[in-house]
């Protein structure tokens, strides 16, 4: 493992790379006060630094950053001021999100699909529970049992690297959103479990991306094949579950979804080799 100054500075150089090529990024204020002393890029950049760490919480991140190197950043803020600036960058780290997925020149066989619960709590509180309920919590069912929280589909090549990631509430059908993860990717074929068989949507994917997805009802004869090749994204959301993406600790959705975005954004990046492992 590399050590942390090294790490840091490889995030910090990656992320001033993209506000040199998107200069617009950094066009999102309003104010006067269009260049702050403490940079985009250094915000996102302590934030990145979690999955280095192991960190389940941000908070705990900065508060490592500044221990460990205090003079990395000179004009490092509060944390409170800090993590304020890091939710206003939410669009921003969509667009690093999506900077970081292949797009030309890409040529993968095929594609898999699934889902991960995101619970915001553990099974004893969900008689009581109320967090992130306004934000569209609520129960749903896994392999594992109920739960109450969200769920993360993606959609990876078979390479392992990640084309697209939707949240949604923990009781939505996973077929619901298989068109939306899909949609932008060209032609091939899509392996997915038996949680997205059925005519319907299969039909309707195959006539608006071209994308034939298949499951393991369509082809039996060649069950173990598939299951064995959609191990793969097991292995991509076990390597997520290392970096504490399953851990709760946000208060919104916003919230959730950037510290989500971060944390895929970190796992795209080490896979492509761009960072340490």
């Amino acid at each position: 493992m590399p050590n942390m100054i090294h790490q840091l500075t490889a995030i910090y150089v990656i992320l001033a790379d993209f506000f040199a090529h998107h200069p617009e990024a950094a066009n999102w204020r309003q104010s006067n006060h269009s260049q702050p002393a403490f940079s985009d890029a250094e915000v996102l950049t302590i934030a990145l630094m979690q999955s280095y760490f192991q960190a389940p919480t941000l908070k705990r991140t900065y508060l490592l950053v500044r221990a460990n190197d205090p003079k990395a950043f000179p004009h490092l803020p509060s944390y409170q001021q800090w993590l304020a600036r890091l939710h206003k960058l939410t669009t921003l780290v969509g667009q690093v999100l999506v900077s970081s997925t292949p797009t030309e020149g890409w040529e993968g066989d095929y594609y898999v699909l699934d889902s991960k619960p995101i619970p915001v709590c553990l099974p004893i509180r969900h008689g009581r529970v109320r967090l992130l309920r306004d934000d569209g919590a609520y129960f749903g069912k896994s392999s594992k049992g109920w739960f109450f929280g969200f769920k993360l589909h993606l959609v990876r090549d078979h390479d392992g690297r990640l084309l697209n990631a939707l949240l949604t509430p923990a009781n939505y059908d996973d077929r619901s959103v298989a068109l939306s993860l899909l949609a932008p990717l060209p032609a091939k074929i899509a392996l997915a479990d038996l949680g997205y068989r059925g005519w319907p949507i299969k039909e309707q994917i195959g006539e608006e991306t071209g994308i034939l997805l298949i499951t393991r009802a369509d082809l039996p004869e060649k069950r173990e094949l598939i299951s064995t090749v959609r191990q793969g994204i097991e292995t991509t959301f076990s390597q997520l579950w290392h970096q504490f993406i399953d851990r709760v600790y946000s208060r919104s959705w916003l919230g959730l979804w950037n510290t989500i975005q971060l944390k895929l954004i970190n796992y795209q990046l080490r896979h492509s080799g761009l960072l340490a492992a």
